[in-house]
């Protein structure tokens, strides 16, 4: 994992133009979420698109994916200093994405079908409008191996060695 923080003004500032004109919208949809759906993207997104970072290792995998249950992700949702957002095309979750108020990024993930069209970055930049409601001028997060380069690409930094 690489700690990553931009420290640039965000692309949402300069309005829905940043995203992808094919993206779904982004929003909150807390009753999708709840579904078991939304494990679905987080698990097939770690699974299929992850391998350089789990090298399909039994334990890292089971360590990685053990916390991606509906019972904790409803536990994200719940939580009143975290907010969960979802990008929703047809009905269907594409991407993931939680922030806390601090501007923290806690995790992004994409469905393997939606890979490559605009859906990562768009959800991106409404994480960090969210940061900025919340009066942060910063985003920070950690990155795996395989989001690295998204996120170095959007304007984030490393801050020191790689960590486990």
């Amino acid at each position: 994992m690489r700690s990553l923080t931009a420290f640039r003004s965000y692309r949402s500032v300069r309005g829905p133009a940043e995203s992808h004109p094919d993206s779904p919208p982004i929003g909150d949809h807390s009753s999708t979420w709840k579904s078991p759906p939304a494990c679905k993207v987080l698990r097939r997104s770690i699974l299929e698109l992850c391998a350089p970072d789990h090298q399909n290792d039994p334990t890292i995998l089971d360590r990685w994916l053990s916390n991606k249950t509906r019972a904790i992700v409803s536990s994200w949702i719940a939580a009143p200093d975290n907010s969960v957002l979802v990008a929703v095309e047809e009905g269907m979750i594409l991407a993931v994405g939680a922030i806390n108020n601090a501007g923290h990024i806690n995790l992004t993930y994409v469905s393997p079908d939606a890979r490559f069209r605009g859906v990562s970055r768009t959800l991106l930049v409404a994480l960090e409008a969210r940061a900025m409601e919340h009066g942060n001028a910063r985003c920070t997060l950690n990155s795996t191996t395989t989001a690295l380069r998204f996120y170095l690409g959007n304007g984030y930094v490393t801050e020191g060695p790689p960590t486990l």
